[in-house]
C-alpha cells in the first residue's frame, strides 16, 4: 500500500514507437535488428517512461485512445528487462509482462536517433538518482549509529589558557631616531675639518674687523687705521689703543 501512493512522475514521452517479434536468440553474442522483419511492425503506437519509487515503468499505449498495450517494469538499466540490440542504437530488446506472472521479449524501434537517445538517457538519469539515494540513505543510517561526541562542559568545570610570554624588542637592535636640529652629515666626497685655506698658503683675515676700544672708552675717539703692508697690524694697533684707553679711563684691564 504504501509503494501504492507514491507519486508517479514522467521521465520521457515518444508520440511513435514500433514493436516487433524477434526470433530466439541463437547465441550468446546478442540480439541483431537485421533479423527483425524491421518493414513490418507488430504495433505501432505511442511510449510513456515513468518513474514511482525506485522503479521504472516503459508502457506502450495506443496514440488515439490511451489504451494499455504492453508494460515493462524495470529494476535496473543496463539490465535483463532493457537491452540494445548489438548492430543498431535504434533498437531494444524488452521484457513486458500481463501482471498474471507471464513475459515475453519483444523488439522496440524508434525512427528517429534522437528518440532512441532520449529513452536511454532518461532511464540512466533515473537510475543513477536511484544510486545516489541508496548512497545517501545509508550515509544517514551510519551517522545515526554512530555515538555522538559530546563536546559541552560539565557542571563546575572550567578550562585554563596558557598564553606564552611576549618577547620585548631589543632595545639596542632598533636604529636611534635622528634628533630634530642634529648636524647633517658631510656630504660625499667631502672632508672632514670645516673650510679649506684660501690659495697661496694666506692666513684667512675676517672680514669684518672687531674694536675693542669703543667698548672700553667711550669718551675718547677712534683712530682711523692706517694702512699697513702687514696683515696683523691691524689688530696690534687695535691692541695697544684699547690697553691705553683703559688705564685713562680709570677701567681696570684684566689680563
Amino acid at each position: 500500500m504504501a509503494e501504492d501512493n507514491t507519486y508517479e512522475s514522467m521521465l520521457c514521452v515518444k508520440p511513435e514507437v514500433h514493436v516487433y517479434r524477434i526470433p530466439p536468440r541463437a547465441s550468446n553474442r546478442g540480439y541483431r535488428a537485421a533479423d527483425w522483419k524491421l518493414d513490418e511492425p507488430a504495433w505501432s503506437g505511442r511510449m510513456k517512461i515513468t518513474a514511482k519509487g525506485k522503479l521504472a515503468y516503459i508502457k506502450l499505449e495506443d496514440r488515439n485512445t490511451g489504451e494499455l498495450f504492453a508494460q515493462a517494469s524495470v529494476e535496473q538499466y543496463p539490465g535483463c528487462t532493457v537491452e540494445a540490440v548489438t548492430d543498431s542504437s535504434r533498437y531494444f530488446v524488452i521484457r513486458i509482462e500481463d501482471g498474471n506472472g507471464r513475459h515475453a521479449f519483444i523488439g522496440l524501434g524508434f525512427a528517429d536517433r534522437g528518440d532512441s537517445f532520449d529513452f536511454n538517457v532518461a532511464l540512466q538519469d533515473h537510475f543513477k538518482w536511484v544510486k545516489q539515494e541508496g548512497e545517501l540513505a545509508k550515509l544517514e543510517a551510519t551517522q545515526s549509529e554512530a555515538p555522538k561526541l559530546d563536546l559541552s562542559f560539565k557542571e563546575g568545570q572550567t578550562i585554563k589558557i596558557s598564553i606564552g610570554n611576549i618577547k620585548k624588542k631589543d632595545a639596542a637592535g632598533t636604529k636611534p631616531r635622528p634628533v630634530a636640529g642634529g648636524l647633517l652629515p658631510p656630504p660625499p666626497g667631502g672632508k672632514p675639518g670645516g673650510i679649506l685655506p684660501p690659495p697661496g698658503g694666506q692666513p684667512t683675515v675676517s672680514a669684518v674687523q672687531t674694536h675693542t676700544a669703543p667698548l672700553l672708552d667711550l669718551g675718547s675717539p677712534v683712530p682711523a687705521a692706517q694702512p699697513n703692508t702687514d696683515l696683523w697690524g691691524d689688530f696690534t694697533s687695535a691692541s695697544s689703543n684699547s690697553s691705553k684707553g683703559a688705564v685713562q679711563s680709570g677701567w681696570v684691564q684684566f689680563s
